[in-house]
């Protein structure tokens, strides 16, 4: 595989298994209307927001505890369950595997775009095509 080149086969199959373990637990998000989405995508941050904390615990970040010691596998584990919450959000949003990644395609324009312009003040235009 060349670098930059999109493999829609192993993004749309991890959107595949989350579809399908949503389904499992009782989770449909097809024509879904907008106050069911609007509480989803809160959901799912909120779990996000859980996880990145359960993330940021796998990390000595007390400066003040000597006890603490790095954990990268359950780091590695909450980052994943992060990416769960992701793909469920994008679900959510109507979005597959193709869409998540030309957004991130686009939005990573944006981003050096931003850093080559000295990003010296927000334009909160900027990013309203992804």
């Amino acid at each position: 595989m060349k670098e930059g080149e999109f493999t829609p086969c192993r993004l749309s199959h991890l959107f595949e298994l989350q579809q399908k373990f949503s389904r499992r637990v009782g989770l449909f998000f097809e024509d879904i209307g907008e106050e069911e989405q609007v509480q989803w995508v809160l959901n799912y941050a909120r779990a996000m927001q859980q996880e990145i904390a359960e993330l940021v615990d796998s990390v000595p970040w007390k400066w003040w505890a000597k006890y603490q010691k790095f954990d990268l596998q359950n780091a590695r584990v909450e980052l994943v369950d992060i990416f769960h919450f992701v793909i469920s959000t994008a679900i959510v949003l109507g979005m597959n595997a193709e869409d998540l990644y030309e957004a991130f395609l686009k939005k990573n324009e944006v981003n050096n775009a931003r850093q080559d312009g000295g990003y010296a003040e927000k334009n909160p235009d900027d990013a309203r095509h992804i």
